[in-house]
């Protein structure tokens, strides 16, 4: 669970960057990035979240 957050942090603005640099150019493509990046963190947080919370359970 740990090494989706991670992976994503990685991969979630690549794709950003290429998806939104074939739609939209140079803007997009910097867009892109941007959003990819929001979403990873929002990810990873959300999986720390959980973890922590899994941990306190014990």
């Amino acid at each position: 669970m740990i090494a989706i957050g991670c992976l994503a942090l990685i991969i979630l603005p690549l794709l950003g960057l290429a998806l939104g640099g074939m739609l939209a150019g140079p803007d997009g493509a910097t867009w892109g990035a941007i959003l990819g990046l929001v979403v990873a963190l929002g990810i990873s947080g959300f999986m720390g979240y959980a973890l922590v919370k899994i941990g306190r359970r014990r």
